[in-house]
């Protein structure tokens, strides 16, 4: 893939400053970190390092990365080892996709309080599959599932919503048999959207009653019991968006999906279009309409104010197994699934999934991987080498 003719650095570094003017009494630790991170990606404050080649010699340097996980630059290795360690983890079946969504009207809950909120997106989803999923009346079955939080639109709004991949079938109740599912979009998207709703809206009441919310800012008015109370009670008017696929492909499939939405952040550099110094202009996908290719100009602060809005808590783990998937549960069931799926264990025996290609770097003159010989600290190295490259 050619080189983006901008990248969100570019933008911080030109327009960074005149953004913290404005917002940097609302700026947290975590977003400061992030956002310095994603000005030096690269560059001589992080340092260099010296590639060689092993065939034919040739030699140059290049600058650090951050290895921030909101840096647009830095997740593309980091998600092809995590693609690697998890396809030795997937079922021979087929496999579904149910993206959990809550209504707009919380956002500036979840803005204020990000850890709270997002694992109660986490937990109160991952219920509903489970508690759906063992019903008689539906499956009748123990599942497990895959869990990965976006919290952004297309236009950069927040958006908080669950991607969850889930195997094509269950355990039975005693572990004997492997149950499919009777629909073709695994369960009921009605029956999930109103658990899920009760769920959600009760463990945010439950929050709430603990004083464990903060109602500060453009959330402030929701302090007042009674206005928390309307806004409970208009969403339990509102049908919830919970959205299935029907079942596609097997484990390439799947991990060809999950590369699209594991390590994404809220914006790739490819999606934009142009910098003139003021105004930034990118792609993007109207899903409102039809899922139409639309282009959106912003001022650099108001782009910065989006981008940051999608900066997670400290620590937050935004990719997550629940049910027999669960950490401590998956290599049993694992073994358990393929054994009751008549299909032979293959984790020992399957190839690991290779590194694509444009994710490395190969050596200009003879095609071969370039490795790296050695380090060098933030001005350690003042000027490049005699006859190396620079990048």
């Amino acid at each position: 893939m050619s080189r983006p003719a901008v990248e969100v650095a570019d933008i911080l570094r030109a327009q960074g400053s005149c953004f913290l003017d404005k917002y940097e009494s609302s700026f947290s630790f975590q977003q400061r970190k992030v956002y310095r991170a994603l000005q030096s990606c690269r560059t001589a404050a992080l340092g260099d390092h010296l590639d060689a080649c092993p065939q034919c010699g040739h030699q140059a340097i290049s600058y650090n990365s951050c290895r921030n996980r909101h840096c647009p630059k830095c997740q593309t290795q980091a998600r092809e080892r995590w693609l690697a360690a998890r396809q030795r983890e997937l079922l021979p079946t087929r496999y579904f996709h149910v993206v959990f969504t809550v209504p707009h009207e919380l956002n500036l809950l979840a803005l204020t309080n990000a850890r709270l909120f997002y694992n109660l997106l986490f937990t109160a989803s991952a219920a509903t599959v489970l508690e759906v999923a063992a019903d008689p009346q539906h499956l009748g079955a123990e599942i497990g599932m895959l869990s990965i939080l976006h919290t952004w639109g297309q236009n950069l709004l927040l958006h908080p919503h669950l991607h969850c991949v889930i195997p094509e079938g269950g355990f039975s109740l005693d572990r004997t048999t492997w149950v499919k599912p009777r629909y073709p979009f695994f369960l009921p998207v009605k029956v999930l959207s109103r658990v899920f709703r009760g769920k959600f809206l009760a463990g945010l009441k439950r929050l709430y009653r603990r004083h464990k919310l903060r109602c500060a800012g453009p959330a402030s008015a929701l302090a007042d019991p009674r206005q928390f109370g309307r806004l409970l009670r208009s969403l339990y008017k509102q049908d919830w968006v919970v959205y299935a696929k029907p079942a596609w492909g097997g484990p390439i499939q799947v991990l060809r999906y999950l590369g699209r939405y594991t390590h994404r952040v809220a914006i790739s550099n490819h999606r934009l279009l142009s910098f003139d110094g003021e105004r930034v202009t990118f792609r993007w996908k109207d899903y409102a309409h039809g899922s139409q290719p639309r282009v959106m100009t912003l001022t650099a602060v108001e782009f910065q104010r989006r981008f940051f809005l999608h900066v997670l808590p400290k620590g937050f783990v935004r990719i997550r197994h629940f049910g027999c998937l669960a950490n401590r549960f998956r290599s049993n069931s694992l073994a358990l699934g393929r054994k009751l799926l008549a299909t032979a264990p293959s984790s020992e025996s399957s190839d690991p999934l290779p590194l694509p290609q444009a994710t490395l770097w190969h050596c200009p003159h003879c095609g071969a991987l370039m490795v790296i010989v050695q380090r060098f600290k933030p001005g350690e190295l003042s000027s490049p080498c005699a006859g190396f490259d620079s990048s």
